[in-house]
């Protein structure tokens, strides 16, 4: 609970700064504590305060306040986030970004757009297609995500195989930092190395460097109309040499995978027929053109069959392609039926992913929970979604032990406990393990940025591994 202490002094200073709209009241408070990470897992505390600037200007007074009162920032957007990154600290100042909603400036000529941090993905995307140009980057939660949220994380999405992530799009951020500082990092331009890539580093570092405001990104031009592609396989390892065919030789707009697993979940949630014997499904889109979309759908269904696929569908219709990806876009609501769901985030280089999922069949079993996997198939970056009863202490404990598992799995296979959901409070005892030796690196970056640890403190990595190092008897 806040210290009633901090609270006075934070509301005080808050007065004082001119932060805005600033909000105590206990039930509103409750619905800021916390993200959409799985139930039962994670700890939320209670804000002191709750901060809903309009400006620029609010937030940095917000963040002053903070520092002079010596209470922690929790930064948070639309708290659409998977990873407890926007779960509140108790007695901290959550700052939310919501109501920053000005597209700045979009530039049809110079390719792009600036937008301020609570502006949606979606809205993004309408303005961007309205002047015929397209924002790439599509993380599953582009209808209610922000941009400054999807910054945080370096979201990704079913098309970062082609067009890459957030980071892929962005040139520059108007940040807030942990002294209050507004500061303009990156360059609008296309080409810019002056300096560090500073960035690129606050892209995907959770809030816990600094507060993103503002953000410069790329537009494309729109894309031809796509084909698009459906095929089975009996057999995992068929599934894995297909994909590890299509992206030896081609760059497809879209290359999905889902497992048994999930393939009977969907089935289940909207009957259209799917093969439940088949170890897993492909789904691939070309945006190529016309004439080379359909001979790149050809030559990539060609590769499939080559592979083993025991069907394979293709179609140049826009309609058609929906229905055919219709399936895939089902998987988590699918898997979600059924339970309580723990949505994981792991990438592992390309062929490795047959393994992955064979690993993630075996921890299923041994768990006995149900575990689907679907995801990224042609960048590596699966979403193991492990299925419990968060009312059920026992079930409880088994899906945080197959969670760690995968993440385990993961680090043996050559890959990164996430691939675009952050870190947050989620993985921060992997990352750690993950990070190693380079964890004071990362020390020394947060502190250069962050000296009296502000902002999203207890987000970071090396906190609990000083925590272990300080448990773990040394010897003499």
């Amino acid at each position: 609970m806040p210290d009633a202490a901090q609270q006075t002094a934070l509301t005080r200073e808050a007065a004082l700064a001119g932060v805005g709209e600033l909000i105590t009241d206990p039930d509103v408070l409750a619905s800021y504590r916390h993200d959409q990470a799985a139930p039962g897992l994670l700890t939320a505390g209670t804000p002191a305060a709750l901060a809903r600037p309009t400006t620029t200007a609010e937030v940095q007074a917000a963040v002053i306040a903070a520092g002079r009162a010596g209470v922690p920032v929790v930064p948070r957007g639309a708290g659409s986030g998977l990873s407890g990154g926007a779960n509140a600290i108790d007695g901290c100042l959550v700052v939310s970004l919501e109501r920053l909603t000005r597209i700045a400036d979009l530039d049809p000529d110079a390719l792009t757009a600036t937008v301020e941090a609570g502006v949606v993905n979606h809205a993004l995307r309408d303005a961007a297609a309205a002047e015929g140009l397209r924002y790439a980057p599509d993380p599953a939660s582009f209808e209610f995500s922000t941009i400054g949220g999807n910054v945080a994380t370096n979201a990704g999405g079913l098309c970062c195989v082609k067009y890459g992530v957030t980071r892929d799009a962005l040139l520059a951020l108007e940040v807030v930092t942990a002294q209050g500082e507004v500061l303009q990092l990156g360059h609008a331009t296309r080409k810019g190395v002056t300096g560090y890539d500073l960035t690129a580093l606050v892209c995907g570092s959770e809030g816990t460097l600094a507060i993103v405001t503002q953000a410069t990104v790329r537009l494309l031009p729109t894309p031809p109309a796509a084909h698009t592609l459906a095929a089975s396989f009996s057999r995992l390892d068929q599934a894995g040499d297909a994909i590890a065919a299509i992206v030896r030789r081609h760059r497809p707009a879209m290359l999905e995978l889902m497992d048994r697993t999930t393939i009977a979940a969907v089935e289940a949630l909207a009957p259209m027929d799917l093969d439940l014997e088949a170890e897993a499904m492909v789904f691939a889109r070309s945006d190529a053109g016309r004439v080379e979309g359909a001979e790149e759908i050809a030559a990539m269904a060609r590769l499939c069959e080559q592979a083993g696929a025991n069907l394979v569908l293709t179609t140049d219709e826009e309609a058609e392609g929906r229905m055919l990806m219709a399936a895939r876009r089902l998987a988590y609501s699918a898997l979600e039926r059924q339970g309580t769901t723990l949505l994981d985030d792991v990438c592992v280089p390309i062929p490795t992913v047959p393994a992955l999922l064979r690993g993630v069949e075996e921890i299923a079993r041994r768990a006995e929970l149900t575990i689907g996997t679907f995801g990224h198939a042609g960048d590596g970056n699966m979403h193991p979604t492990v299925v419990y009863d968060h009312t059920d202490p026992d079930q409880l404990a088994r899906a945080r032990e197959a969670f760690d598992a995968i993440l385990e799995l993961a680090l043996e296979l050559g890959g990164t406990v996430t691939g675009e959901h952050g870190v947050g409070l989620l993985k921060r005892e992997a990352a750690a393990r993950e990070l190693g030796a380079s964890l004071h690196l990362h020390r020394a970056v947060k502190q250069a940025f962050d000296p009296d640890d502000l902002l999203n403190p207890d987000k970071v990595p090396w906190h609990v591994a000083a925590a272990a190092a300080a448990a773990t008897p040394t010897s003499r």
